[in-house]
């Protein structure tokens, strides 16, 4: 079976070929445009996808030494996203949907993020635990089956990869903020500056990070005025390490509540090396097994799609032409 991915939610115009489960292409467009502007600006994201969607689907297609007509299905994201971004991906699918007379899946792009740890035939054993680390998600997703799942927990406010974004902007870095933190860590102390990991009293799982990017801002101000020499590279560390130590104190809270033998840690910050250091430590510590995407399905990318897809499929999962983006789907 050969599935063509198409993902758009954001800032990557990626397209992928999976066939039997197994990646035979990946490729992913970043746009650089929103460097400047320190963030993500949605009008021009899917003009960018416009521009270059086409292409992205053709060279997927022609370095997997494929043609048109071996495709079985096509998975593109609907969902969540930004609107216009998705718009783009799905019209696309659907015309070539209509195009080939082959049928669409509509992906979950969270979903497709869960699916990134299983790419090329990995085995995770279920039930499991999933950890979702991206700029515009936290959860902790309960696994009994692929399709028989429950989110029990989430965000009440930022997500961490956000926090890593605007905690990037105080400390006068570039973006995307969490590669640009992580680099100035690497040359840090992370026990310089204290940060305490914040509580969340209504759930006890629920995880909260717009405070520790106040802490951080009225920190570097305190020092600033304070005229005392720092290190920005003590703060990024510090404030790295307090983002990562309250991502592994709620998931060491939900591990007392559900039982699992293995979790998966999947999404954009899920390719922080710092992050998969102490990974190894919670690991033993709580003796369950941990497993991580390879580095190039961390961020999006069609290669996840497509193999969410493929399951799907092989489930006799498929969607109507009719089907609308869904900006703000959670699960």
């Amino acid at each position: 079976m050969i599935v063509l991915g198409i993902e758009t939610s954001c800032d990557e115009t990626s397209a992928s070929i999976v066939e039997n489960g197994i990646v035979l292409t990946n490729k992913i467009y970043s746009q650089q445009i929103h460097k400047k502007y320190g963030g993500v600006v949605p009008d021009l994201a899917s003009k960018d996808h416009e521009k270059n969607i086409y292409n992205i689907v053709l060279d997927s297609i022609n370095d997997s030494n494929i043609k048109l007509a071996d495709i079985d299905v096509i998975a593109v994201t609907f969902g969540s996203g930004l609107l216009s971004s998705l718009i783009v991906g799905l019209n696309f699918a659907k015309g070539l949907s209509i195009a080939l007379n082959i049928p669409i899946i509509a992906i979950n792009h969270l979903e497709g993020h869960l699916c990134s740890s299983i790419i090329n035939n990995k085995f995770i054993k279920y039930p499991y635990m999933s950890l979702i680390v991206s700029g515009g998600h936290t959860q902790i997703w309960y696994l009994k089956d692929f399709n028989n799942y429950k989110v029990i927990s989430n965000t009440v406010d930022d997500a961490v990869g956000e926090a890593f974004d605007k905690g990037a902007r105080i400390l006068g870095l570039g973006y995307p903020g969490g590669p640009e933190i992580e680099k100035k860590a690497k040359n840090g102390d992370p026990n310089k500056f204290k940060f305490s990991i914040p509580s969340v009293k209504s759930n006890n799982l629920s995880f909260s990070f717009s405070g520790l990017k106040t802490a951080l801002l009225y920190k570097k101000n305190n020092l600033d005025e304070s005229k005392e020499a720092y290190s920005i590279n003590d703060l990024a560390a510090s404030y790295q390490k307090i983002l990562i130590d309250t991502l592994f104190d709620k998931l060491k809270k939900a591990l007392e509540l559900y039982k699992v033998d293995e979790i998966s840690i999947v999404g954009g910050v899920s390719a922080n090396k710092n992050f998969r250091q102490k990974a190894v430590v919670f690991e033993n510590d709580n003796n369950v097994k941990i497993k991580f995407p390879d580095m190039e399905y961390c961020t999006d990318n069609a290669a996840m799609i497509a193999m969410a897809g493929y399951l799907k499929y092989k489930n006799n999962e498929t969607s109507k032409l009719d089907i609308l983006p869904n900006p703000n789907i959670s699960r």
